[in-house]
């Protein structure tokens, strides 16, 4: 199995939602911080929400507030990303991503982690 395995993507019309999961190997299971992350088409890629897997504390970016909530399964190591009240701008390839650098805080700046997975499209329509 690859370290990272997204699945969940697909597509929604706006107000809608989508769950999408994260599957970690035993390689990943212990990584400190695990986030979700999306790039549109002609976009640079922007962190959306991430959880520190030592006490639960979760980050989110300003777009998605409120909006989305990211979760992991302790026993499984499994991360789900909930997205409601989806917008036509939150279509993108969504990507699961992960680093082992502990801290309890897990930025959402996408050059701090390195180890990703293949990613899962969204679509929104209006």
């Amino acid at each position: 199995r690859a370290v990272l395995e997204e699945s969940g993507g697909g597509s929604v019309q706006a107000g809608g939602s989508l769950r999408l999961s994260c599957a970690v190997s035993e390689f990943t299971f212990a990584l400190a911080c695990l986030g979700w992350f999306r790039q549109a088409p002609g976009k640079e890629r922007e962190g959306v929400a991430t959880i520190y897997t030592g006490d639960g504390n979760t980050y989110y970016s300003e777009s998605v507030k409120d909006r989305f909530t990211i979760s992991r399964d302790s026993a499984t190591g499994t991360v789900y990303l909930q997205m409601t009240s989806l917008k036509p701008e939150d279509a993108a390839m969504y990507y699961c991503a992960g680093r082992f650098v502990p801290g309890g805080y897990c930025p959402l700046e996408r050059d701090k982690y390195n180890y990703w997975g293949q990613g899962t499209q969204v679509t929104v329509s209006s």
